[in-house]
């Protein structure tokens, strides 16, 4: 059960054009924007961070991209975001069923490339608490991005560490699609929706 409710409906109405489009694109919306819309300037500024992280064009691959999110919402420990996280490595970054499966065991999978692994080495060491990265991660990513998009893997990284603390310590509700998503394809490596539960 959510821990705090939904902003009051006056808030609500601020961003009812944001929330209608998701609502079309997605089939809902995030139960996170509800209680996020109870301050309105950090729902615009994390909406912005997110469309710049995720959205905006780079040298990182939107699939690797999501891959990294769930990576390090994994290690995090944040099943919300693990939830939504597979949906898009699936939904929208067009990564196939079987390597979304085998996301989390991505080290000995041959469904991964030496950069991927890279990537989601640091994703995974990042996501830990505390964090156990080290140059060595730097070293291998270096072989295979520039710093450029090194930064754009860090900032996925980060701004997915603001999100696993923010909705595991509210106990976001997940909701249906997302929530039957992660049970099907993420079950059999021990996915729950934890505090997350409907």
């Amino acid at each position: 059960m959510a821990r705090i409710s939904p902003a009051p409906a006056d808030r609500l109405a601020e961003f009812a054009q944001e929330f209608e489009r998701a609502a079309k694109s997605r089939g809902y919306v995030p139960n996170s924007w509800y209680t996020l819309a109870r301050k309105p300037r950090i729902f615009r500024a994390l909406r912005e961070l997110r469309d710049a992280v995720i959205g905006d064009p780079g040298e990182v691959a939107p699939a690797l991209r999501f891959m990294v999110a769930e990576v390090v919402s994994n290690a995090a420990g944040c099943r919300y975001c693990t939830a939504h996280n597979a949906e898009s490595v699936v939904e929208r970054g067009s990564v196939s069923e079987d390597k979304l499966r085998a996301l989390w065991q991505f080290q000995g999978s041959p469904l991964f490339t030496p950069a991927e692994r890279a990537a989601l080495n640091l994703a995974l060491a990042a996501g830990g608490c505390p964090p156990s990265v080290t140059d060595e991660h730097f070293l291998e990513l270096k072989k295979h991005f520039s710093e450029d998009a090194i930064i754009e893997i860090v900032s996925v990284v980060a701004l997915f560490g603001w999100l696993n603390r923010w909705n595991d310590t509210l106990a976001t509700r997940l909701e249906d699609h997302p929530l039957e998503f992660a049970r099907k394809h993420l079950g059999a490596s021990g996915w729950t929706p934890g505090v997350h539960a409907p």
